[in-house]
């Protein structure tokens, strides 16, 4: 079974790659799998990259553009629909408007998308934040205008190191599962909860294999002398308001003190979020040399491979890898799905919303959430009748 897809806020392409990564197969031999159909970003560069990795021979069905201004209609049929629709106005960084910012009430034409062409199934991701934008009635909001297009959803909070991604990024992902097919989705095991020696360190994946000096994206930052000296003072792990950095170097910063400014990373850790907002301070520095990163060494840690080329200058490039999805986590998610479709088991967790959502969607409001044990080990279930630290949201 191929699943035409369709996605909206693509970015340059995390998650469509690792669509195209997962692949399923039934015990008839029949092959469950994904393939691009369109794409829209409002991004030029973005759309180019994404057209030059992932449809370099359909950069046609890439609508570069204002999704208010896109005509989902005339959009072709699809049966996997996606949509990763900007975090904004629903991190915990900033105003946090929610609903009210200029970006909350996108996500609205991801419902178009869904009422119009009903896919099989849709997977939207955002910020943890998300759950308490507007006092955790956005996020209600979304998940039922989400029900009422259709669908059995399955909202779940993703920490990417528990399932050996080499960064802490933790986000919203929200899969439906049409309801007329009688199955909900079951989130995939993460197989390293609550084992952070088990974790993948960012040092791990930056070295191996070593990263050619003529890579792609792998331009290198000019600091300023007074940035190289505070950085080499500076312990791996520890960033600018360390007590220990000499007076001199300290910076002149008056109230809030974010934690990711000039951080260096940790030897034997994760990295901390990815971003692809932000100035001076915030570009993530290396665990063993003075410097920030280049963008394939951030590329690797959002887990693109060395042969994908980001286009456009670097802090277009560094933007474009802040704000994607990282493939890896795609794919265990999309694999997932496949499976569930196929009817293959693998393992699974309960959704952190799973004994309060029904109690949400019919009240509008947020349910004292109740004691669980165990996981479950199912293909399918069938569907009922009826962080933080400041540099972890920002994308």
């Amino acid at each position: 079974m191929i699943f035409k897809k369709g996605e909206l806020f693509c970015g340059p392409g995390g998650l469509s790659l690792g669509a195209k990564l997962a692949e399923a197969v039934n015990e008839d031999g029949e092959v469950f799998r994904v393939e691009h159909e369109w794409a829209n970003d409002y991004h030029e560069e973005t759309c180019d990259t994404f057209r030059l990795n992932i449809c370099p021979d359909k950069p046609e069905s890439v609508i570069c553009g204002d999704v208010r201004k896109l005509d989902i209609k005339s959009l072709p049929p699809i049966d996997a629909f996606a949509f990763g629709f900007p975090c904004n106005d629903y991190s915990i960084v900033g105003e946090t408007k929610g609903l009210e910012g200029e970006y909350g009430p996108l996500y609205t034409y991801g419902i178009k998308v869904l009422k119009h062409h009903q896919p099989k199934f849709f997977i939207a991701e955002n910020v943890g934040g998300l759950e308490s934008a507007n006092e955790g009635k956005a996020f209600i909001q979304i998940l039922k205008a989400m029900e009422d297009a259709g669908y059995n959803i399955t909202p779940h909070l993703y920490k990417f190191e528990e399932y050996s991604l080499p960064q802490a990024r933790h986000r919203i992902i929200i899969v439906g599962i049409r309801k007329d097919l009688g199955w909900k989705f079951q989130v995939p095991k993460a197989p390293y909860k609550n084992q952070p020696e088990k974790w993948t360190s960012a040092k791990s994946v930056i070295e191996n294999p070593p990263i050619s000096e003529n890579a792609l994206n792998h331009e290198f930052t000019n600091h300023a002398q007074k940035v190289v000296d505070m950085l080499t003072i500076i312990r791996p792990g520890d960033n600018a308001w360390a007590d220990y950095i000499p007076e001199e170097l300290r910076l002149k910063v008056k109230g809030a003190k974010m934690s990711n400014i000039y951080k260096r990373l940790d030897l034997k850790s994760p990295a901390y979020t990815v971003t692809g907002s932000g100035g001076g301070g915030t570009h993530m520095y290396h665990y063993a040399e003075p410097r920030a990163l280049t963008n394939r060494e951030r590329a690797r840690l959002q887990t693109f491979p060395d042969w994908y080329e980001f286009v456009g200058k670097k802090e277009s490039v560094r933007r474009q890898i802040g704000m994607a999805v990282p493939v890896d986590g795609a794919k265990i998610i999309i694999q997932a799905i496949l499976d569930s479709f196929a009817g293959n088991e693998y393992k699974t967790e309960p959704s952190k919303w799973e004994d309060e959502l029904a109690e949400m969607l019919e009240t509008g409001k947020k349910a004292k959430k109740k004691k669980r044990t165990g996981t479950t080990k199912k293909k399918k279930e069938e569907a009922p009748e009826n962080q933080t630290e400041l540099e972890l949201p920002i994308q």
